[in-house]
């Protein structure tokens, strides 16, 4: 444990389960204590039981749609542990469909989570935060950047979260850093696991897109995250860190001069 975030407190939502549980793994291996917030009890519980420092990370169910109750999350958060330093706003859904397909719940379902949770978590943090000069780490992902294919409603929803750190990092800045990372596909579910396997098309498709040959874990986007949260970072403000493997270092090209082995 890290001694010098010992005392520091961090909210993470979406902690149940890939980026947010390796999130709540290495903030409460690094000393802080860790708020989980997520829909589900069973997956947040598994999260903090299965993590070191169990005894810093604590569980609490909420919607980060539902701006009362996200805001009693923050609320309650300072006033137990006596501050609130860092808010990782990592809770999504991805519902994949063109805008002809997809049907209206799934686009309005991805509207609340990803925009609404963003907004109404960083409304309901900012006070605690700008009390101690704390922190944001936005969780967006290179679909709000470049774009992906079937996945309109969400890439639009991924681009609504760097708009937003872009104006906060402008609006609040004097007081407390707001960042985001953006992750490419991350094997976050045993599904992106099987699909990826080595020698599938997919996996074969996915390695003549991405210069490292491979899909990120979620540890490897926690660690950026971790970075941004602490005092390495400390003059690094509206900051948008890619964890792709170099998949947005392309222009989209495929590689011209690979050869078949």
């Amino acid at each position: 444990m890290d001694r010098q975030f010992f005392g520091r407190v961090a909210v993470i939502t979406g902690a149940g389960t890939g980026i947010g549980a390796a999130t709540a793994h290495r903030f409460a291996a690094d000393g802080y204590t860790v708020v989980l917030v997520g829909r589900t009890e069973a997956t947040l519980k598994q999260t903090a039981q299965a993590g070191p420092g169990a005894a810093r990370m604590h569980p609490r169910v909420a919607d980060v749609s539902d701006q009362e109750a996200v805001a009693a999350v923050m609320d309650e958060a300072a006033e137990r542990f006596g501050r609130l330093d860092v808010l990782v706003n990592n809770a999504g859904v991805a519902v994949p469909g063109t805008v002809d397909r997809i049907d209206v719940d799934s686009y309005r379902t991805m509207l609340a989570t990803n925009i609404d949770g963003v907004f109404f978590a960083s409304r309901a943090a900012l006070p605690h935060l700008e009390a101690v000069h704390g922190c944001i780490v936005n969780v967006g992902s290179v679909a709000g950047l470049r774009g992906e294919w079937h996945q309109a409603a969400y890439n639009m929803t991924k681009s609504a979260v760097v708009g937003l750190t872009n104006s906060m990092a402008l609006d609040h800045g004097p007081r407390i850093r707001v960042n985001a990372v953006h992750p490419g596909l991350t094997l976050s579910r045993p599904y992106y696991r099987d699909a990826l396997a080595e020698g599938s098309a997919l996996h074969r498709r996915f390695v003549d897109r991405v210069p490292m040959g491979r899909a990120g874990e979620p540890a490897e986007v926690a660690a950026v995250i971790a970075f941004l949260a602490g005092p390495d970072a400390a003059y690094v403000n509206g900051a948008h860190l890619t964890v792709d493997g170099g998949l947005t270092a392309s222009d989209g090209q495929t590689n011209l001069h690979a050869v078949d082995a």
